[in-house]
């Protein structure tokens, strides 16, 4: 790549190794989070970048260096095989004494997940994102939608992905998505029983040993996705400030039983548009 700053450094940990090539603005780590990864805001060869490790192979976290790495090699996989102006390019990878660093385009604006004490604060970017006018909040779940039409037509279903996982430029009105590290090529099984993420997003199976996980999956999270930013969490009209139609939509993406949701991102896509059918499958 032209310009290309970031050269391999296996004697380096990534600190001191941007700390070489150029100007750390901004840290990621234990205190924003608890995957054990640390990522870095970076200033070099003219622009910025985003720079996500996987941490210090020494440090106690969740899941251990060599998953952190796996999930991060996985990141990279999902990147390469779809495009779109709302996920951060992957420009490169470079080594560190941390081993990979996964180097991208540094989206700007704030992260809209917010841990749950802060929820509720006025001035979060949380609640200042569900206090923006509807047609602009449905705008964005209309980019979520988009960019999952096209992870769905390669194959991965959604994992962990939720509020934490968006970044909003409020002056520009542009969302990003970032850290689909966990998305997984599907259908699959569910070996685990109560799998990652954040329980607001996550459908029923994801905490069943056993279950199938598929894109109807993705279309649970992606009905929850709407039900947190429109409305209250929950599932009721009275709350949500979409139209009947994206109303229906949500709650139809939000049935507990795979068969009775829309069955693909593409489908649910249409419905949020107003250009599908109603989903009249009953609940088993």
């Amino acid at each position: 790549m032209h310009d290309w700053p970031f050269p391999d450094r296996p004697d380096l940990a990534p600190a001191a190794y941007l700390a070489e090539v150029g100007r750390i603005f901004a840290v990621f780590d234990a205190r924003t989070q608890d995957s054990g990864n640390v990522s870095y805001g970076v200033e070099a060869g003219g622009r910025r970048w985003f720079v996500k490790t996987a941490g210090d192979p020494a440090a106690s976290a969740f899941l251990p260096h060599a998953a952190r790495v796996a999930l991060l090699e996985n990141a990279a996989r999902v990147s390469r095989s779809f495009a779109h102006p709302a996920l951060p390019t992957l420009r490169g990878i470079a080594r560190s004494a941390w081993g990979p660093m996964l180097v991208r385009d540094w989206s700007p604006g704030e992260l809209v997940g917010a841990p749950a004490e802060r929820r509720s604060d006025p001035v979060s970017a949380f609640q200042r994102f569900r206090a923006l006018p509807p047609p602009e909040l449905a705008a964005a779940i209309g980019v979520v939608l988009e960019v999952h039409v096209g992870l769905c037509a390669q194959g991965w279903v959604a994992g962990d992905f939720y509020d934490g996982a968006m970044i909003y430029d409020f002056a520009a009105r542009r969302l990003s998505l970032i850290d689909l590290d966990s998305y997984h090529a599907g259908p699959f099984v569910n070996d685990m029983g109560r799998m990652f993420g954040s329980e607001r997003f996550m459908a029923p199976e994801e905490f069943e040993r056993g279950a199938v996980i598929d894109e109807r999956t993705t279309v649970f999270t992606l009905g929850r996705t709407m039900s947190v930013m429109l409305g209250d969490g929950a599932l009721g009209r009275a709350a949500f400030r979409g139209t009947d139609a994206q109303h229906a939509a949500m709650l139809a993406a939000c049935r507990p039983d795979p068969a009775a949701r829309w069955q693909t991102v593409a489908e649910l896509t249409r419905a949020w548009a107003g250009l599908g059918a109603a989903r009249t499958v009953e609940r088993s």
